[in-house]
């Protein structure tokens, strides 16, 4: 069978068990004896077993069946949760992790058995010995004769009586079938639903035991027994169920009238007669013939005390149910997809462009013309919007990870920390928040690592031993803000600034001169770190740097706040969409460019007179703020048309709590424009972040208002 072409699916889902997993189990450590934890472990491990069973990956299939295997036997209170279990526990999804990465780059789990582990998961196994192990094993054996006797231990209710009843009576045949699972059979219950499968095909299953739903969770050990009605003979039903492979045996026998009267008594009537029917069996094979006794006289297991009626397992089921179940509103689309859905819309909202700008320039466009054009950019509009909601994800799938991260970084920084995250449910675009995640972990691993302090020194400092981390995200107008803090102790300046003097990346004299904020941002320098140690989790120089240019890369930005002993804030501010944006269209000199309208706080009107000089730079005083002015003709070196005596437009724009006025020409207006990438070419010049094309076929620069300031 091939199942490659179920490939992207099982590791789409294959992520999100594992993530699933990481969580609950980070829960069961605070938590040992939540049973809806456990339950939702068991489940996940019982998924993963079986997707990596129908792909074929063995090694993956072994692992996780070993992991459910445990907690199967914590679900029955055979063995507690403790603290070297999760350990184990961890270190196999570190496992999952390193196979499913292998799938996704080669198709091939890779050849690491993780015997190791493995033998640790049997070794917790084997340390079941509680009071409730040794129960478990007592009713096990009590169930036993159940399971040899098999389908005769069944009770009937009375409307399977009545239906085997009258099937007898219409000249079927009622059989009794005892079906035995190999011992090494992983897939269980996938093997019993082939059973019910090859059976049905000929016959009605009337009764199960264990219940359907019971053997579809796995809930029984290697026996299952069934009564049917059928038209076929028994050797033919037999030998349909024994084709299935991994089916060690299957033996069964005929009911009469007289046996199925005998299977419906009452505990109570079976009390009185005590009676042992045998059960006709002719010309049944010799391997498929037993001694039946009657329902009266078998030992019930305890899960056989009431069989509900349950015709197939729900997998099989042939009848829908009386309840309709909620249809799964989410499909999975590629990404690629998406962005050819943007592109499209994209230009599109060009092609709209061009035609308002048609329209003015022919001057005598007449009112009808006028409404469409309205009505179509009200159109593209709604249109730019759904595809940006559909590309929108949660950076949940993101923030997920980092609580299992700060539980490792605790162990091997013997530090105390705790993480609170707040906002995962901010959306931002599938393209970032695919790419946020390193930049976020390396601001985690450095406060856990640089930032807060050992539980010694905290104890000194009159702090909680425990050191907190906080992640939050929000959402502030156009941008989506996420702050990482902690409690630690803060970014020491002097220690930076001798370290940079050290390195010289900095003159002594420059040091002198410079501000706090100036030193904090040397950290953001390639190479640099304070560690005195190197170790696994810092002290290299890579990460701040990477931070920094990666955050740069997606048009946001990053900037620190810090105050000694106290702890640090890293603000991460980006962009909702990296696609298509509100602009401002302004005049330099000949040429047009576009300023991002999140950015934009107000225009002003500024006489020449009012620019003053601070430390010979120019400035503006607006409503008690002091303004530095930026002016745009010589950054971009443009001749300016304006007089030198005309009033000065500018543009003031922010970044993060910086204000600064952008002078321009003239002002165009308002609009929705398309980003184009303009590659590697022109990396190096970092206040241009892209082009836009008009609807006069012009291309106009996009000012980056970050790196100007």
């Amino acid at each position: 069978m091939d199942v490659s072409q179920y490939l992207e699916i099982f590791l789409d889902e294959t992520n999100e068990h594992l993530q699933n997993l990481n969580t609950q189990i980070l829960s069961l450590e605070q938590d040992p004896e939540n049973m809806d934890t456990i339950n939702e472990i068991f489940r996940a491990a019982h998924s993963l077993k079986g997707m990596a069973g129908t792909m074929g990956y063995k090694r993956m299939q072994t692992l996780t069946h070993d992991m459910e295997n445990v907690f199967s036997e914590v679900r029955n209170g055979n063995i507690k949760v403790k603290a070297d279990m999760i350990d184990v526990l961890f270190q196999c999804l570190d496992a999952l992790e390193e196979y499913n990465t292998n799938i996704r780059e080669s198709s091939d789990e890779g050849t690491n058995d993780n015997g190791a582990l493995i033998k640790r998961l049997n070794d917790i196994m084997g340390d079941g010995d509680t009071p409730a192990a040794q129960e478990a094993a007592s009713q096990e054996q009590a169930a036993a004769p159940a399971a040899a006797d098999g389908f005769v231990g069944i009770k009937l209710n009375e409307n399977q009586q009545s239906v085997l009843s009258e099937a007898l009576k219409q000249g079927k045949s009622v059989y009794g079938l005892t079906v035995k699972v190999q011992e090494s059979c992983i897939l269980k219950a996938a093997r019993a639903f082939l059973v019910f499968k090859a059976i049905e095909e000929t016959s009605e299953i009337i009764v199960s035991d264990p219940s359907s739903q019971d053997i579809e969770d796995e809930k029984f050990d290697l026996h299952f027994s069934l009564i049917i009605v059928s038209e076929t003979e028994l050797n033919e039903v037999v030998t349909a169920a024994k084709s299935v492979s991994e089916i060690e045996d299957v033996s069964g026998s005929v009911l009469n009238l007289d046996d199925v009267g005998a299977a419906e008594t009452e505990e109570s009537h079976a009390a009185e007669t005590g009676a042992e029917v045998e059960a006709a069996a002719p010309a049944a094979p010799a391997q498929a013939q037993q001694p039946a006794q009657t329902a009266a006289s078998a030992p019930a297991a305890p899960a056989q005390a009431e069989q509900a009626p349950a015709p197939t397992p729900a997998p099989a089921a042939k009848k829908a149910p009386a309840n309709k179940p909620v249809v799964n509103r989410t499909v999975r689309v590629d990404i690629e997809k998406l962005d050819t859905l943007m592109n499209l819309v994209s230009e599109l909202i060009i092609a709209k462009n061009s035609l308002v700008s048609a329209s003015a320039m022919s001057g005598n466009s007449s009112q009808a013309v006028n409404e469409q054009i309205e009505y179509l950019e009200s159109v593209t509009t709604s249109l730019h919007e759904s595809v940006m909601k559909v590309r929108m994800v949660p950076i949940e799938s993101t923030v997920n990870k980092f609580p299992r991260m700060v539980r490792d970084l605790q162990k091997k920084l013997g530090k105390k920390m705790e993480l609170y995250m707040s906002g995962e449910e901010t959306e931002l675009d599938r393209t970032v928040v695919d790419q946020i995640g390193d930049p976020l972990m390396h601001l985690l691993r450095n406060s856990a690592d640089h930032g807060l302090e050992s539980a010694a020194v905290r104890k000194e400092r009159g702090k909680p031993e425990v050191g907190s981390i906080f992640l939050d995200a929000y959402q502030d107008g156009n941008n989506v803000v996420i702050e990482v803090r902690d409690d630690g102790n803060g970014i020491d300046t002097k220690a930076v600034k001798n370290k940079a003097i050290e390195r010289g990346v900095i003159t002594p004299e420059q040091g002198e001169a410079m501000s706090e904020k100036e030193i904090i941002d040397l950290l953001f320098n390639a190479g640099f770190s304070t560690a005195k140690v190197v170790s696994d989790v810092s002290g290299r120089g890579v990460g701040l740097d990477v931070v920094k240019s990666m955050i740069e890369s997606l048009s946001g930005e990053v900037e620190v706040k810090s105050r000694l002993g106290e702890g640090s804030t890293w603000t991460i501010r980006l962009p909702l969409t990296l696609a298509i944006i509100q602009a401002l269209m302004v005049e330099i000199g000949d040429e047009k460019y576009a300023i991002a309208l999140g950015s934009i706080q107000t225009i002003e009107d500024i006489l020449p007179s009012d620019v003053n000089l601070v430390q010979a730079k120019e400035v503006i005083q607006l409503r008690d703020l002091v303004i530095p002015l930026i002016r745009l003709n010589e950054i971009l070196d443009i001749p300016s048309k304006k007089d030198p005596e005309e009033n000065l437009v500018v543009v003031v724009v922010k970044k993060g709590d910086k204000l600064a006025g952008l002078v321009v020409d003239e002002l165009i207006g308002q609009q929705e424009i398309v980003i184009k990438s303009l590659g590697k070419y022109i990396s190096k010049c970092k206040i241009i972040s892209g082009a836009t094309v008009l609807g006069d076929g012009e291309v106009a620069l996009i000012l980056d208002a970050n790196s100007l300031i």
